[in-house]
């Protein structure tokens, strides 16, 4: 190994450019080089954003041998590109903000607040905290600067440069509320003195609260909020008026949760970590909404209370069926804890790119508020706007989903009229985009079997635009369309776009887009379309001159009525006929909701070029978009409720299938293999179908479902308390009877996402039930995602060397171990 590697390095320094690169294209494969630092790759260009003045691109670069991303600076007109050192990166600007007049700009660099003159150019620090402030935005009339520290709101004020807290949130009771009880009272009717303190003391507060009222210039007055809650978001209008505070109780129940050991550690001794809980061991604390009046100094609860629906039971049905298996079993207290709630409790839906006030959107001015809501059984979304005048929530949207609400495709806000909602739905089965006045129906300006996401309003407020798979649910472009409706154009070509950014005057689009073995490059083109300018090249010539294959994206018929199964093909170079008898492997993506099957670049490349050496070594290779991925639709999507694992298989063994008619494949000689939600299904393969599949490898899989986490597992299956059949039916330890082919687990040991222990405990099942050939690796210095060169290579080498032994030969001719 170490010879060819030193060959292929002399080759690439004597012989000319044009001969090293035919030799790297043509040597043979070997995990040790396509498992290595992908820095040999190149790197993905990131995280782009326009100057203030929208004349130059700033991007970000993982550093070669290094996790730090360096800044770089780029001319879009002659394509120069700068990486900025610390002095140059301290005059960056930041991804910017602009007030409605494009008079000044704002952004957040280093965790402080910047703001810029765009007729004079002068740039200002407004902030040089060691805080992290966040969420800068201009007042609706232009003359203050708001933005955040944590929870709490400030204003800077344009003009004279001062900057105040907006309001003071004090999370406990008022102590001058406090009224006295019986003994205080009768103190009082005793004691000339204490009335006399008591009477000054009113007098002193009256006078502060006129004063207040009367000079603008004075700090704020506190809220007292009182000692139950604790703020975990609030926003600001833009008119500075109103904030809304969404809180938790303060005493909210948290679960147990499990150690993961990290045994080779800096100390020499074994460090138990705490990880995250598992499901229906903790539920998420239902949220509260606080409206403050921020100029009457006045606060009231927006209840939630009246939403369409709230009181109903969509797990009426499960419930009432678990209940009578407990009383049956003489579980009263299990059966009584299930009763359904009179009103179901909610949380902000959160959306943002930062992490919080994604489920929330002022109007421009300030004079509209819109929430999104859902349920915590995460059946139910609804869009809520807020009449101030009588304080409460007044439903716009309610969308319902038997099972679960999507996690994406929940963009809303307003357009710039400060009156009509736009928002996104599934409600055909499809992602789509609407409009809606506060007192109208609802619009859709989009419609078809396709999926539009990443809608972005141009400052203009007369364009919409938005990223879209029209053309085929594999390729993604950019595309626009009139705010009032009209056709949806599409602006760029690429059918592998990641993502894109508008310039500040809305002329041009910066595009991020990829192939599969292209990482993410930055182009720009005209806002409303034209020939893309292609500004990075990032790719190394070493892994550039290799002739990869071209992955072939195909259907495959389901044969269970689902339709078309998208999937990438690998296969030899000009494959014509089939050979009589072939081997194969399935490989099966993670996450579950994920689109692996696209023409963009790949989030497993690594996997990607394993294809490739074993399409060299005379496999033939297919990659699955099975039910569950994302997309397809709702319905591809929820096909999988209840029923982890169920018609997923199904897909694969069309897949499997679909080789066998089409390709040549041995049935007898088809492996299976992939990591997370795809080292589960490569579990539920092998144990749901004993026999269909020569050997297995099951990357960090998850095992049993009531080991992961609340919030993916939970709107999949239910609570594990509520719905144990789901819990049941999904799990592969629960079919650990069945294992009769050979199965490879691989897991990280200090994965504190799907915790070793799912494999662990899988792997004494079948101690336990006298089974033969399963194996496991654990790799102590690894989480979920492998980031170490050393176990990429050793977790491959031991996959190759299970499909080498049990699937690549005739079965008949395979040892047994």
């Amino acid at each position: 190994m170490r010879r060819l590697l030193l060959a292929s390095l002399i080759a690439f320094y004597v012989l000319p450019a044009t001969a090293a690169a035919a030799a790297m294209a043509t040597a043979p494969l070997d995990i040790e080089t396509i498992m290595a630092n992908p820095d040999w790759i190149g790197q993905a260009v990131e995280s782009p954003y326009w100057s203030v003045d929208g004349r130059s691109l700033y991007y970000s670069l993982k550093r070669d041998g290094s996790p730090v991303r360096d800044l770089y600076k780029l001319d879009p007109a002659s394509g120069q590109s700068v990486k900025l050192d610390p002095a140059a990166m301290a005059q960056a600007d930041g991804p910017a903000v602009f007030d409605r007049e494009h008079r000044h700009a704002a952004f957040i660099l280093h965790g402080d607040v910047f703001v810029v003159d765009l007729a004079s150019g002068r740039r200002q620090q407004v902030t040089r905290t060691p805080q992290e402030e966040s969420s800068p935005q201009f007042s609706a009339d232009g003359r203050a600067l708001q933005y955040r520290d944590g929870n709490d709101w400030y204003s800077y004020d344009l003009a004279s440069g001062v900057a105040a807290p907006v309001a003071v949130l004090n999370f406990a009771d008022d102590p001058q509320a406090k009224q006295p009880d019986d003994l205080g009272e009768l103190q009082l009717k005793l004691f000339k003195t204490l009335r006399e303190i008591k009477a000054d003391k009113q007098a002193l507060r009256d006078e502060d609260k006129a004063l207040d009222a009367a000079d603008p210039g004075r700090a704020a007055a506190p809220f007292w909020l009182g000692d139950k809650s604790r703020a975990v978001d609030t926003e600001l209008s833009p008119d500075g008026r109103w904030m809304l505070v969404v809180t938790v109780p303060k005493d909210h129940a948290k679960g147990e949760a499990p150690k993961v050991n990290h045994y080779v550690t800096d100390s020499g001794y074994t460090e138990p970590k705490d990880a995250r809980t598992y499901v229906g061991r903790n539920d998420p604390a239902a949220q509260s909404l606080l409206l403050l009046d921020l100029h009457n100094h006045q606060q009231y609860p927006l209840k939630t209370d009246s939403l369409p629906g709230i009181k109903d039971d969509p797990l009426k049905a499960i419930r009432a069926q678990t209940v009578a298996e407990l009383e049956k079993a003489g579980k009263q207290n299990e059966a009584k804890a299930l009763k359904a709630p009179e009103i179901r409790a909610v949380r902000i839906v959160a959306n943002a790119e930062d992490g919080g006030g994604g489920g929330i959107a002022w109007s421009d001015d300030g004079s509209h508020l819109a929430i999104q809501l859902r349920a915590i059984d995460n059946k139910d979304r609804w869009i809520t706007s807020v009449d101030f005048s009588r304080h409460a929530l007044v439903s716009q949207h309610r969308l319902t989903d038997n099972a679960w609400i999507n996690w994406n495709f929940n963009d809303f806000g307003w357009l710039k009229d400060n009156r009509t909602l736009w928002y996104m739905s599934e409600e055909t089965g499809y992602s789509q985009l609407y409009t809606k006045t506060l007192d109208g129906q609802a619009k859709a300006l989009t419609s078809g079997k396709f999926e539009v996401s990443h809608p972005l309003l141009s400052d203009d407020g007369k364009w919409f635009y938005v990223r879209s798979n029209q053309v085929a649910p594999y390729s993604y472009d950019v595309y626009r369309l009139p705010v009032g409706g009209g056709a949806l154009s599409r602006i760029t070509n690429y059918q592998g776009m990641d993502d894109f950014k508008l310039s500040p005057d809305g002329s041009q689009l910066a595009v991020l887009h990829s192939s599969p073995y292209v990482l993410s490059q930055l182009a720009v083109q005209a806002a409303g379309g034209g020939t893309p300018r292609e500004l990075t090249h990032t790719m190394k010539s070493a892994f550039t001159a290799r002739d990869w294959i071209a992955p072939k994206i195909v259907e495959v018929k389901s044969s269970h009525g689902a339709g078309s199964i998208y999937a990438k093909y690998y296969g030899p170079a000009g494959e014509t006929d089939a050979p009589a008898s072939r081997p194969a492997v399935i490989f099966v993506h993670g996450a579950g909701y994920l689109q692996n099957v696209t023409l963009s670049s790949t989030y497993y490349f690594r996997e990607q070029m394993f294809h490739n050496l074993l399409v060299q070594q005379g496999y033939v290779v297919l990659d699955m978009d099975y039910r569950a991925s994302e997309g397809y639709g709702r319905a591809w999507r929820t096909a999988i409720y209840r029923q982890m694992g169920h018609p997923e298989l199904e897909d694969l063994l069309d897949g499997k299938a679909w080789l066998v008619q089409n390709h040549g494949v041995d049935p007898k000689r088809v492996g299976i293999y992939g990591g997370s939600y795809g080292g589960f299904m490569t579990e539920m393969a092998l144990l749901r179908a004993p026999g269909e599949f020569a050997a297995g490898a099951a990357l960090r899989p998850v095992s049993d479902w009531t080991l992961y986490n609340h919030e993916y597992t939970a709107d999949i299956l239910n609570d594990p308390q509520l719905d144990p059949a789901a819990y049941q039916t999904s799990s592969p330890i629960e079919y650990a009877d069945k294992l009769q082919d050979p199965l490879l687990i691989q897991h990280g040991l200090i994965d504190d996402n799907v915790m070793a222990a799912d494999s662990i405990r899988l792997y004494q099942r079948f101690i336990e039930l006298h089974k033969q050939n399963f194996w496991m690796s654990l790799y102590p210095l690894e989480r979920h995602g492998f980031v170490h060169a050393d176990s990429w290579y050793d977790e491959y080498r031991r996959i190759d060397e299970l499909f080498q032994t049990y699937v690549k030969p005739v079965k008949s001719a395979v040892p047994s171990k």
